[in-house]
């Protein structure tokens, strides 16, 4: 079968059964019925469906477009919500993919000359408008300006953004579909959310890695924030407004927190275990299913290369919030401890490579990926429900014998920034 009649065949199968699918077929080829032809100079702008972002080096040839060099492809798509991404990948690829803010879905794709590979994953869109749902009033996510409102942009708006990255990236055809599948909802602070730039990177960003094309993971943490920000910013509410009975939420706040404590208007034990319980009882009054997680500690070591605990209160109530609520709990915080003591051992700074730069919260790619793996492996543990959506290559990990930092080949985003996130700790600059 030539490759235009195999192109054809897929965009068909991938979407025969979803109502006003998006399919696009790449490169110098004819496209086939009911796909949008995209040409390599096809730039998204203002009043365009779809297009690559400015800046693509592309070539195209009768298998689609590659690059040399990373490329951002971006689509309009009619309504927030979940959407199941299938894309074609030609021969000659050697590709990881990400979505919207650095979502990683696709890792290290290899494609033998003269032939063509498949994969599909989910990807979550969302709009700052709040609709009146139930008890949930109409209104806005109160975003930060300009954090949310330019460089976190690609978060919030109407369109679905892909990242092509890796050796040699490229697209043969691309088949975008709204889908009505669980979704895990992520809340909490800077180490949780899709930070936009390296060198800072999260383990909510990694997460969707984990999880086969049956579920999407919507993350709406952002950095500087608590579980009282969570819901004075209407973020809780946001989520609630798009739940559905059988969804899920994560919940991990307690680094920022801590300034409560210093305001003289909260601790670990009595607001900060309150407003969990606020949590817990909206998610589930709305079908859903929480579940909460610890905060990781921070990078502190004594003489001896052993961590110096500063979130332990915040571990300590959350455990206890847990099992006074029946909620399942993932001790993050417990997991982080060994991961970082097992790299320090390597010498003196080595678990700086888990760490953006000299900052001693922020994660870069490796260490996020690794805390992103602790959590699925808690979930698994745990026998949670939702252990039936791991993929089948998730391999098991000891926190105290992580995955070799030589070996990790996440390529890194082409943005980079010296602005740390909000957070609680002076700002250090990284260091590339």
């Amino acid at each position: 079968m030539n490759a235009r009649l195999l192109l054809a065949l897929a965009l068909t199968l991938l979407c025969s059964a979803v109502a006003e699918p998006l399919k696009f077929s790449f490169g110098s080829r004819v496209a086939p019925a009911g796909a949008s032809a995209v040409v390599a100079d096809a730039v998204f702008a203002s009043g365009r469906a779809f297009g690559f972002e400015p800046g693509a080096t592309l070539t195209a040839n009768a298998d689609g477009v590659t690059s040399t060099t990373p490329f951002y492809f971006t689509a309009t798509v009619p309504a927030e919500g979940n959407y199941r991404v299938t894309i074609m990948f030609p021969g000659g690829t050697d590709a990881t993919v990400k979505a919207e803010l650095r979502r990683l879905m696709v890792e290290h794709v290899t494609v033998p000359a003269g032939q063509t590979t498949i994969r599909t994953f989910i990807v979550n869109t969302r709009t700052p408008k709040i609709a009146a749902v139930g008890d949930i009033k109409a209104g806005v996510v109160k975003l930060k300006a300009p954090r949310e409102s330019v460089q976190e942009a690609w978060a919030w708006d109407d369109a679905l953004t892909l990242e092509f990255n890796g050796i040699h990236p490229a697209v043969s055809a691309i088949a975008i579909e709204p889908v009505n599948v669980p979704t895990v909802f992520l809340i909490g602070d800077s180490t949780v959310c899709d930070q936009s730039k390296e060198p800072f990177n999260s383990w909510g960003q990694m997460l969707p890695r984990w999880f086969k094309p049956d579920l999407a993971i919507a993350n709406h943490a952002e950095s500087g924030e608590t579980y009282r920000d969570s819901i004075g910013r209407r973020r809780l509410d946001k989520m609630l407004s798009v739940m559905k009975p059988g969804d899920w939420m994560l919940m991990q706040f307690g680094h920022n927190d801590q300034k409560q404590i210093a305001a003289g208007i909260g601790g670990p034990f009595t607001t900060y275990k309150a407003e969990i319980k606020v949590h817990v009882d909206a998610v589930r009054a709305h079908g859903g299913t929480p579940i909460i997680v610890s905060p990781m500690e921070r990078r502190n070591f004594d003489e001896h290369g052993k961590i110096k605990l500063s979130l332990a209160d915040y571990a300590e109530a959350s455990r206890q919030a847990a099992k006074e609520l029946g909620v399942a709990f993932i001790d993050l915080n417990a997991m982080s401890i060994p991961f970082y003591e097992a790299l320090e051992a390597h010498g003196p700074e080595f678990s700086r490579r888990a760490f953006a730069g000299q900052d001693n919260t922020h994660h870069q790619n490796y260490g996020s990926y690794e805390l992103s793996k602790c959590i699925v492996q808690s979930i698994r543990e745990l026998k949670l429900p939702l252990a039936k959506f791991i993929v089948d290559d998730f391999n098991d990990i000891d926190p105290a014998h992580p995955d070799a930092v030589e070996k990790f080949a996440v390529p890194a985003s082409p943005n980079f920034t010296n602005i740390r996130p909000l957070g609680d700790e002076a700002p250090v600059v990284p260091t590339k």
